[in-house]
């Protein structure tokens, strides 16, 4: 059966190539207004996710999330394997400069460091024709759940009970029941030995992206950054009785001594693997490529430092490489524009000063 032609009139036939840039426009804004919460107001929109996480008690002047950290600086030196993988300049530059900023999971600014599970690297790459590769890492091998509905529900039933300073048991069972996926990262969380320094752990961009080389030739990886100092576990006792700065001061007394470094290791997803789910881990059969190595030259106060304006926002990216449909991805952009937002206004009144660590 032959389809029936569509006619246009005469006097439209001149708009018909700008029909698919409209298209892909439409979409785009389609996709922001979901982001935004518009197409869906009961669902957890970026500034109700930013709500969740201040819960009532926002320290003015700091992120949001990972609110104790210090600035740092070095540079990216990449591997010819990579230019094979992706067009990116940040892989064909022989040196890219990097901005960055070490922190701990938490939004307590005063938080203790040797206490949080969770430890981070941010990093900006800026190439010599003014792209930028913005990375934002964390200790953990993958996320605990795949919807940034489900996020907010964790971040409800993890707070503490004024009572006990402990998650409600029940909450927690609940939130599990309904999010089994979950129960993944809780067993990470309870067995994986924490890690003695920022310089020994291994951070995890957890998300997939998609790179395309010169070639046109594409493939979803996801990455890491694996540290060349050999690991060291710190045990509780020792974490317990650290001094709140424990892994800044520790971190100064490597580079006192010299660089630190890390690989930037690709994994290559193959057909089936989950793309757009950070919840769920690839196999660790899959492929690896050492695309280059970050070198960590210097830490600096993040009150005053070139991190503390920046936007950490992992979907900023250079040419050759471009973000998964994945949900959380697409969230987690949203809500560090909100949480830059009301920190920048903060600061612009004076918010943060008073400790010297507004960031």
């Amino acid at each position: 059966m032959t389809r029936p032609r569509l006619r246009v009139p005469p006097r439209w036939r001149p708009l018909l190539p700008f029909a698919g840039i409209a298209v892909v426009v439409g979409g785009l804004a389609c996709a922001f207004a979901w982001v935004a919460g518009w197409l869906t107001p009961a669902r957890v929109t970026a500034p109700r996710l930013v709500d969740t996480i201040e819960n009532g008690k926002p320290f003015a002047g700091f992120r949001r999330a990972h609110a104790r950290g210090v600035c740092v600086a070095g540079y990216f030196e990449p591997t010819r394997e990579a230019a094979a993988l992706s067009r990116a300049r940040v892989f064909s530059q022989a040196r890219t400069p990097a901005i960055g900023r070490m922190s701990i999971g938490g939004a307590d600014p005063l938080g203790a460091e040797a206490q949080a599970r969770v430890r981070s690297l941010a990093l900006q790459l800026k190439t010599d024709d003014g792209q930028q590769w913005r990375l934002a890492m964390n200790s953990f091998p993958f996320f605990a759940v795949s919807t940034p509905q489900a996020f907010a529900e964790q971040t409800m039933a993890s707070r503490p009970d004024p009572a006990t300073g402990k998650p409600d048991p029940a909450k927690m069972q609940a939130f599990l029941e309904r999010h089994p996926e979950a129960a993944k990262f809780i067993a990470w969380a309870g067995s994986a030995p924490w890690s003695s320094s920022f310089a020994n752990t291994v951070y995890n961009g957890v998300h997939a992206f998609e790179f395309t080389n010169a070639a046109g030739e594409s493939r979803f990886v996801r990455w890491s950054l694996v540290p060349q100092a050999p690991f060291e576990p710190l045990p509780p006792e020792q974490r317990a009785a650290a001094e709140a700065s424990y892994l800044t001061d520790e971190l100064a007394a490597r580079l006192a001594v010299g660089p630190l470094r890390w690989t930037l290791a690709l994994t290559l997803a193959e057909p089936g693997d989950p793309i757009e789910n950070p919840s769920q881990p690839w196999p660790e059969t899959r492929q690896r490529v050492a695309a280059g190595t970050f070198v960590l030259e210097r830490a600096y106060d993040q009150a005053t430092g070139d991190c503390r304006d920046i936007n950490f926002d992992p979907t900023v990216l250079p040419v050759g490489i471009v973000p998964s449909r994945d949900p959380v991805l697409a969230a987690r952009a949203a809500a560090y524009s909100v949480s830059f937002n009301r920190r920048q206004r903060e600061v612009a009144g004076g918010a943060g000063q008073a400790t010297g660590e507004a960031q």
